[in-house]
């Protein structure tokens, strides 16, 4: 058992997660700058030790992985394929792997893993196409592996309390919703040559698109995880802002969540003096939420007719019980994206365990971004698509 025998009889939803018996073993799918960040973060979980990865397509380079990433060379593979099978027939092998590759990969590697019935937390989005994305889906049915996806905005303390105040209806019925995700790193023509932003560029590697599928996707699955209403209308025009692009750099859209609440939605990477420019604001008949990912432990909620009220990430100072569990330093010392990413892989290791041990998960004890939540992403992204493609006319988001 990899969770306290006491526990498996009372998931607290309010309570500190467990302490497992054991760290869980993780694989590594991917070798870049995400992949290193991931993992340090699944390390400052406790939860996780990365112990084999396919690090790259190229056999040399997978196996001179080894010594960076302080692993058996054994257990670096020259292919995703390779790894599957190799680690699903050990004693020790991977309870799980995330998958950080460039996009167009995300498919025929989480279905490998699928296959041999090892747990998935993939990167957004989920595939470039949707039929890919709902081929997934049944696997993940099928097999009952946890697949989670890397929407990780969701697992900010703040943001988790967010989507508990609008619940509480403490801003009343929402009438708008606006997100942006504004970032200034592809300003400088030169950029667009840094290997991490080629396939970036690539319609056989990204899909596509690049802003909506990279940036846009986050503020898309930001917007509805907060307000819990699910986006099903957008108009869309994309742009090249820049210096010139096979795909977009720039995206403006119109939206409607749940038929008939409007809104809009931005993404850039040329708006100088924006870094992380993650931003959402919910209103309602009795109030409002706003967010900044550069300011994010602080949440503004603004109820109509009174002060402002500004909450922030620490214990006592308007975060929840249930939340308060995903708060790993004490008030006045900062966090930011690496605990958020800590958190989401704390719930991917929680929700691994309790398939492991033959449990069955409650509904309301963990908010671990799901396959779901991938597809969804993925019908956001080609109903764009679809709205640039008819000169921004309204598309049904399937």
């Amino acid at each position: 058992m990899l969770l306290p025998k006491d526990f498996t009889r009372n998931f607290d939803s309010e309570g500190a997660f467990p302490r497992l018996s054991r760290r869980l073993r993780l694989g590594v799918v991917g070798g870049g700058r995400i992949a290193a960040t991931q993992a340090a973060a699944a390390r400052l979980s406790n939860h996780w030790e990365v112990v084999a990865g396919a690090f790259s397509s190229d056999p040399v380079r997978a196996k001179a992985a080894a010594h960076d990433w302080f692993l058996d060379s054994a257990r670096c593979y020259e292919s995703f394929a390779e790894m599957a099978e190799q680690e699903a027939t050990r004693q020790d092998g991977v309870d799980a792997v995330m998958i950080t590759t460039p996009n167009h990969l995300h498919f025929p590697a989480a279905k490998a893993f699928l296959e041999a019935g090892i747990d998935i937390l993939c990167d957004k989005p989920l595939t470039n196409e949707v039929a890919e994305a709902k081929a997934l889906l049944s696997l993940v049915k099928s097999s009952g592996c946890v697949f989670g996806v890397s929407y990780v905005m969701s697992c900010f303390p703040v943001i988790r309390q967010a989507r508990e105040i609008v619940a509480q209806g403490a801003i009343g019925t929402i009438n708008q919703i606006h997100a942006e995700f504004l970032q200034d790193w592809m300003t400088p023509e030169s950029a667009v040559e840094a290997p991490h932003v080629k396939w970036r560029l690539d319609p056989a590697k990204s899909g596509k698109t690049s802003c909506v599928g990279d940036i846009g996707t986050h503020a898309a699955h930001l917007a509805s995880f907060v307000s819990r209403l699910p986006l099903t209308h957008i108009r869309a025009e994309f742009h090249v802002c820049g210096a010139p692009k096979a795909l977009e750099d720039t995206f403006f859209a119109w939206t409607r969540h749940q038929q008939t609440v409007p809104g809009t939605l931005m993404a850039t990477r040329l708006a100088p003096g924006n870094r992380g420019g993650l931003r959402l604001r919910i209103y309602g008949d009795q109030g409002g939420l706003a967010w900044d990912m550069e300011k994010a432990e602080e949440l503004k909620l603004s109820r109509y007719g009174e002060p402002d009220r500004i909450i922030t990430r620490g214990q006592g100072h308007g975060i929840s019980p249930r939340h308060e569990r995903l708060v790993r330093t004490g008030r006045g010392f900062p966090e930011g994206i690496p605990e958020a990413w800590a958190n989401l892989y704390t719930e991917f290791a929680m929700a691994v365990a309790v398939r492991k041990d033959g449990l069955t998960l409650p509904d309301d004890w963990l908010e671990l971004p799901r396959i779901e939540d991938g597809v969804k992403g993925v019908s956001f992204i080609q109903a764009c698509v679809q709205s640039n493609q008819v000169d921004g006319d309204w598309v049904e988001v399937e």
